[in-house]
């Protein structure tokens, strides 16, 4: 919703995924949130910590409102939950409803349909989110991986 624990984390977890695989030249990463809660903020301090202690840095995101050229610019919008699945459907053109999806539709281990949203609880949800997270990203980078092959066999 605001862009400061679960979308930051989740851009930590798969920007590292994109450094390791040798592809920041080509995979861009970037989070947003649906709603303007926290715009320009840092993500929260327990996000940041929790990151921290599994070798993330999230120093460089800043919380910023997805935008209309979000939509064209990036071919996938991935929600943390049903909620936030359905504000970007709302805001987005029918031409790019295709790119929006639950990022945990790229899970292999856990079968939850969304990320729990660790905001009013304690530092152990955060850790949590991590799980989910580098599971996600993981089938994410997965995905990436095959289409680059693919562009660059073409």
């Amino acid at each position: 919703m605001g862009n400061i624990c679960r979308s930051p984390s989740a851009e930590g977890v798969f920007r590292r995924l994109v450094d390791e695989a040798g592809l920041s030249e080509v995979v861009g990463t970037d989070s947003a949130g649906t709603h303007n809660f926290h715009i320009g903020e840092a993500p929260d301090a327990r996000a940041q910590a929790a990151a921290r202690k599994r070798g993330y840095e999230l120093s460089h995101c800043v919380a910023r409102q997805v935008c209309a050229d979000d939509f064209r610019d990036f071919d996938l919008i991935l929600a943390m939950d049903w909620e936030n699945l359905s504000a970007l459907q709302q805001q987005c053109p029918k031409v790019y409803q295709h790119k929006l999806m639950l990022l945990m539709r790229f899970a292999n281990e856990f079968e939850e349909a969304t990320v729990p949203d660790p905001y009013y609880g304690g530092p152990e949800g955060f850790g949590k989110v991590l799980d989910y997270l580098e599971d996600a990203c993981q089938g994410v980078m997965e995905m990436v991986r095959k289409r680059v092959l693919q562009y660059q066999a073409a």
